[in-house]
């Protein structure tokens, strides 16, 4: 079909392209002079369904990590990147059933990069679906989740096949769930990013395997809004830097979220109590 044909032209293009596109600029434009000739409708939708800019409109969005999709205007990450960040992730929609507590939130990723024997899995579980054999899908859909992947539905609704990070926000330690403010610091993280497309900056893993980093959607700074409403500490042992301080210092002159309380306990305390079993 014709589209078949758009991606062959678009695979010899990218390979005799020297240099290779680096950035959803630069793919863009390669999108745009290799289909010149096509309709421009058919052309736009194509770089909308990939989130790729116009090249009349390129220039305000940063290029995303290499191995990962351009990412919608929601992201809004900043123009540049703070100082340690080792590589940046564009979520799908976030679940609502994704956000553990105040400061851990898993996400995926759509991705090409899958193994093969995935990417079998999941177009077999796609036609078991359409099938309504449920329970070849399910199958199939446990092989994939094992392998750390999932169909998730992208921002179109489209099922794509996505990889899975567990995140830890860095610079903040929320109230655990058991603790006062514990359930309101959950319900704020996922006021902020349900259903919303993230921009990840990854600083490094931690222990428990998870990914710490900064989150962004829509131009907001997700730990500067938790900091700010009184929904989370400044997690100092950790993350040093002054606008964390500056915004728990505005909350606790507002007496906002745990702020309120005389003496609020810090997370890192509760949890040293529970496991010297002072809780």
């Amino acid at each position: 079909n014709y589209r078949s044909h758009w991606y062959k032209k678009l695979q010899v293009a990218w390979k005799k392209a020297r240099p290779a596109p680096t950035t959803p600029e630069e793919a863009g434009r390669l999108v745009v002079l290799t289909l010149k000739n096509h309709q421009k409708a058919d052309v736009d939708g194509l770089l909308a369904f990939y989130g790729l800019p116009h090249p009349n409109e390129a220039g305000s969005a940063p290029p995303p990590a290499a191995g990962h999709h351009a990412p919608p205007a929601q992201h809004s990450a900043p123009a540049h990147k703070p100082q340690g960040v080792k590589f940046e992730l564009h979520t799908l929609p976030v679940d609502a059933k994704a956000v553990a507590d105040g400061d851990t939130v898993t996400v995926y990723v759509d991705t090409n990069d899958a193994p093969s024997e995935i990417k079998k899995a999941a177009a077999e579980r796609t036609k078991a679906r359409a099938a309504r054999n449920y329970p070849t899908a399910d199958a199939l859909q446990k092989t994939i989740a094992a392998a750390g992947y999932r169909m998730v539905p992208n921002a179109k609704g489209v099922e794509v096949l996505a990889k899975k990070y567990r995140i830890r926000l860095s610079g903040i330690d929320a109230p655990e769930s058991a603790m006062p403010y514990g359930k309101e610091a959950t319900e704020a993280l996922l006021k902020l990013v349900e259903g919303k497309c993230l921009t990840v900056h990854v600083y490094n893993t931690d222990r428990y395997g998870r990914s710490v980093g900064d989150l962004h959607v829509g131009g907001v700074f997700v730990q500067e809004q938790m900091l700010k409403k009184g929904f989370a500490w400044h997690y100092t042992a950790y993350d040093k830097r002054p606008e964390l301080a500056k915004w728990q210092s505005q909350a606790q002159a507002a007496r906002k979220g745990l702020w309120a309380a005389s003496k609020p306990q810090e997370p890192w305390e509760y949890r040293k109590a529970k496991r010297n079993g002072n809780a």
